[in-house]
């Protein structure tokens, strides 16, 4: 895979670097941070440019993500609660309600959801179907996603510049990096699933 992602950025340039950290955006397992860190190593023996580099890297980024935040408006709100007011809905014990308070916490907090979720591998992408789904406005998505998407592929596309020919090392941090992000991401996402369970209950207790 990485030796494909060299040929074809060497070979295309910038607009390779735009098409491969679209399809990135849409299809998570294919590394950025080959495709960010090679990029900016590139800059060192070739005439490209840092700044044009990330422009570049990050429009592929925003064009990626709208793509799933259309197919999350797609999947609206109504159709999940569709969903789980079926045999899903009760496997999972999810009722109407939870789906409209999950709903009311995006239009609270998902535009700082959207900006955070950018610097975790895998989420960062995923993120944009949530938000695709509670509607949130358009612009606001873009503005988001756009300036915490910039951050991230700033960061990688410099850092391979500095690093040149030893760019790889950055890739296996960031290896590392990506597992401790979704391993305390995923503890924290337990945690609040215990929380929220514990509430429902005591609130059904009440309610009886």
């Amino acid at each position: 895979m990485q030796e494909i992602i060299i040929q074809f950025m060497n070979q295309f340039g910038y607009w390779g670097i735009l098409l491969l950290i679209a399809v990135e955006n849409i299809f998570p397992p294919i590394p950025s941070e080959v495709i960010l860190t090679f990029g900016g190593f590139m800059t060192t023996y070739t005439s490209m440019n840092v700044i044009l580099v990330i422009l570049f890297a990050t429009i592929g980024s925003v064009l990626g993500a709208i793509v799933l935040y259309a197919l999350g408006k797609l999947l609206n709100k109504e159709r999940l609660e569709r969903i789980i007011e079926g045999r899903l809905g009760k496997l999972l014990r999810l009722k109407k309600k939870d789906i409209e308070k999950a709903d009311h916490w995006f239009d609270t907090k998902g535009a700082k959801t959207v900006f955070f979720c950018r610097f975790v591998p895998i989420v960062r992408s995923l993120i944009s179907i949530p938000a695709g789904m509670s509607e949130m406005p358009f612009l606001k998505f873009v503005l988001y996603t756009s300036v915490g998407t910039a951050i991230w592929n700033s960061v990688l596309v410099i850092l391979g510049r500095v690093m040149g020919s030893n760019w790889t090392q950055i890739v296996a941090f960031m290896n590392y990096y990506a597992k401790a992000a979704l391993f305390l991401l995923g503890v924290l996402l337990v945690i609040g699933v215990i929380i929220y369970d514990h509430k429902k209950k005591a609130g059904d207790n009440h309610e009886v």
